[in-house]
């Protein structure tokens, strides 16, 4: 179980985000036209709607750049040594910052274009959320 820093609750434009993570969902939203949102916020960034409806990803999706992590001096990231932070793109047509799990070596490990998928890193305390976090599939 991690301990890393967690966003302040309740926020509502984020929260049902959240709630999705507990349940070991993905969510994302969509505008009337289709169009995906994400990071989750009040308004579509396309056509400004703010009737949008949430949806639940695959959590496929592939490694789109990567950069790995020597030293991190910040608690709750000082234990893990070397790790990748990455930014991945989801099938489902949006890109989110996150960090890969499961390999030996995040310097040779991970690629470009490589296949992950979600998985929820469970955070230490009663009203820790999981944290959202990639593994090479």
């Amino acid at each position: 179980m991690a301990n890393r820093p967690q966003p302040s609750f309740p926020e509502p434009d984020t929260q049902h985000f959240w709630d999705g993570c507990k349940e070991g969902e993905l969510r994302y939203q969509t505008d009337s036209d289709g169009n995906v949102v994400f990071y989750p916020r009040g308004h579509s960034t396309v056509t400004g709607d703010r009737g949008l409806s949430w949806n639940v990803s695959s959590g496929l999706g592939t490694v789109y750049t990567y950069s790995v992590v020597r030293q991190n001096r910040m608690p709750g990231f000082q234990e893990l040594g070397a790790y990748a932070v990455a930014y991945v793109d989801l099938d489902e047509g949006f890109r989110m910052m996150s960090t890969i799990v499961g390999v030996s070596d995040p310097t040779t490990d991970i690629h470009i274009g490589q296949r992950v998928k979600v998985e929820f890193e469970e955070q230490a305390g009663d009203d820790a959320y999981p944290i959202p976090v990639f593994r090479p599939v």
